[in-house]
């Protein structure tokens, strides 16, 4: 079952952005000094509050309900006054569908242009269901089957011989095993014949081990949870058979402008803080320029529609714009006054522009002349753009 991306209002995914769609908070936290602590941890408080006040049925071995875990990812008031705060911000059907196909023995498939969240939403579905985002496959080239499946403590096996104590599981035999959810990025990164062995594990819900003459099954409660890029498209897409095996759900760019930048200002508020930045109580005008041009540019028009423009080769999605804004304020604050202008992102925002230097570099050089020039209240963004490009 496919989702289209239907507009969503949304915030970063990689190390410094989760991706449009993800909203974070301050959470709760464990007290520790972690740079970013995993879900279930940075929302402890939120999701016991969910667990004490959920009396829908949960099915086995989720920690919540499925309303209460899309109420923990849309945010939500509780009876007892807890307020929930919005982990990802879009249409609703979209994360009632995600939780829905966990809820049934297939597993779920996140696919979206990079920044849109999809690793955001899966790490904290998964603490919502299991209470452990932990599991982790992170898929490359370079991924091998026994990711997947398991491996070996080769001092036990050259001990003893090959025995289960000898053997080291590995994310997903371990959420077969304890009925947890697995998850599995940027799975069109791993290799089609690496990929194939989640085959078995996903229809017949078993994980053969030869060298054992054993097999462990799923026991109730196990699911997987998958993201994908679909720029990837061609570098290892999946096999038709494997991907039958998913529901598949397309996670969205912000439907309009200003839900983009009361993302971005939200998110780089609170990334600011966990840096220790001082706030930039002006910097709302640069955010909207960062995000009208990201915006502009990946659209191909301008925002008034009268204008067609050139779209460089890269995707200019929300986790970039808050890379940049965020990056800014880092400038503004140990190199500057505090207040995010104009000249803080102008580097940030070519950089991200220009990837490929012969194509990209004309791509914005004809975007800053014919656009941004000529634009009411643009003149210091252009000029300190223009210094940078020189």
């Amino acid at each position: 079952m496919t989702v289209p991306g239907t507009g969503a209002e949304t915030g970063a995914e990689d190390a410094g952005a989760d991706g449009a769609g993800a909203v974070t908070g301050a959470g709760t936290g464990t007290g520790t000094e972690v740079l970013r602590p995993h879900a279930e941890d940075a929302f402890a408080g939120e999701l016991g509050a969910l667990a004490r006040a959920d009396d829908r049925p949960r099915p086995a071995r989720w920690r919540l309900s499925p309303w209460a875990v899309a109420t923990y990812l849309l945010g939500g008031a509780l009876p007892d006054g807890t307020v929930i705060t919005p982990k990802y911000v879009g249409p609703r059907r979209i994360v009632e569908v995600a939780v829905s196909t966990l809820a049934t023995d297939r597993a779920l498939l996140l696919l979206g242009v990079p920044g849109t969240a999809k690793t955001w939403l899966s790490e904290h579905l998964a603490a919502a269901v299991s209470g452990d985002s932990t599991l982790l496959v992170q898929g490359t080239a370079g991924t091998p089957e026994e990711a997947f499946r398991y491996g070996w403590n080769y001092a036990r096996l050259l001990a003893h011989g090959p025995g289960r104590d000898a053997l080291v599981p590995g994310p997903v035999m371990r959420a077969m095993s304890e009925g947890m959810t697995a998850r599995v990025e940027e799975l069109t990164r791993i290799p089609a014949d690496v990929q194939d062995s989640l085959i078995t594990v996903l229809s017949e819900k078993t994980l053969p081990i030869p060298e054992l003459g054993q097999e462990v099954q799923a026991v109730r409660g196990f699911n997987l949870i998958a993201t994908a890029n679909d720029r990837d498209r061609g570098v290892n897409d999946l096999s038709s058979a494997l991907r039958r095996r998913f529901g598949t759900v397309v996670l969205p760019l912000p439907a309009t402008a200003e839900a983009e930048v009361d993302i971005v200002s939200r998110r780089v508020g609170q990334m600011g803080r966990s840096l220790d930045l001082p706030p930039a109580p002006e910097g709302i005008d640069e955010i909207r320029r960062v995000v009208t041009v990201f915006r502009e540019l990946r659209d191909g028009v301008t925002s008034d529609g009268r204008t067609r423009l050139k779209s460089p080769s890269g995707t200019l999605s929300t986790a970039e714009a808050i890379s940049v804004v965020t990056n800014g304020l880092a400038l503004a604050a140990h190199f500057g006054d505090g207040v995010l202008r104009s000249g803080d992102v102008a580097a940030g925002i070519h950089g991200a522009v220009v990837r490929d230097q012969a194509a990209d570099r004309v791509v914005w050089q004809e975007y800053l002349e014919t656009v941004v020039r000529e634009r009411d209240g643009w003149k210091d963004f252009y000029r300190a753009c223009r210094e940078v490009s020189a």
